[in-house]
């Protein structure tokens, strides 16, 4: 099976809804990395997604708005929340392309619980802000004493002009249409759907992150490759679909 396209709209769609949300105030930035540096971090089933030879680690800070079930409306305030996760991109033998979540802060507790139970995803609880001064955005998170050793960071960026025509590295890190992770032994495939990423250039003006190394990246320094923010856009998860992980295709 080849591999899907990176295209700015969903190759699929989304016909039965599971989850509805809004990603909103997001940056994205991004370190290019050997494929053979995160291979032992996929899912079995899969294997990195490449560009030009290399794969990447992203740190995304966002806020998570109006978390909803099925069709229904979005939960009122529980359903709202900072969020900053730790991501490697994927792609498995049907050829579906996506994203594996290394870690996820959020700011509810219930939420962190809900998902952790329901499709194991590596979620912490978090004190988490997202702050704004004129064209700049400041992104501050520490894991609550729960979870743990003292994790956290921040971030602050300068907010720049749209960009007109994404590059193919800016498709690359966000034209993402699913996401793959491991649920009761199997390794599952977790569609969206939402319309083209409206992107903006971005500068980078501090970043103090030890979210990246605990996440199993230590290796990840320096300045990121790529620095882009959004203002957002809503988003639709449908049912998740088993991967095939005797596909020979899937060998990492």
């Amino acid at each position: 099976m080849t591999t899907e396209p990176v295209t700015p709209l969903s190759p699929r769609g989304v016909r039965h809804v599971l989850l509805t949300q809004r990603w909103s105030e997001l940056t994205f930035l991004h370190w290019a990395v050997p494929p053979a540096a995160v291979a032992p971090l996929l899912p079995e089933g899969t294997r990195p997604d490449v560009l030009e030879g290399m794969t990447y680690v992203g740190l995304v800070p966002f806020r998570m708005v109006d978390v909803g079930f099925l069709r229904l409306p979005g939960v009122p305030w529980l359903g709202t929340f900072p969020e900053t996760n730790v991501r490697l991109y994927s792609v498995d033998g049907a050829g579906r392309r996506g994203v594996v979540f290394r870690s996820l802060e959020a700011a509810r507790l219930l939420p962190v619980l809900t998902a952790r139970a329901t499709l194991r995803l590596p979620y912490r609880w978090a004190k988490m802000r997202i702050d704004w001064t004129a064209d700049q955005v400041r992104y501050t998170t520490r894991r609550h004493p729960l979870e743990g050793a003292p994790r956290g960071g921040t971030a602050v960026v300068r907010v720049g002009p749209p960009v007109t025509e994404p590059s193919p590295l800016e498709h690359f890190v966000t034209a993402r249409w699913g996401l793959h992770t491991r649920v009761a032994g199997r390794t599952v495939y977790l569609p969206n759907a939402h319309p083209q990423w409206p992107l903006h250039h971005a500068e980078l003006l501090h970043l103090d992150d030890n979210l990246i190394a605990a996440a199993g990246l230590p290796q990840i320094t320096g300045e990121p490759n790529s620095v882009l923010y959004s203002p957002g856009l809503p988003v639709r998860f449908g049912p998740p679909v088993v991967v095939d992980t005797n596909n020979p295709s899937t060998a990492k």
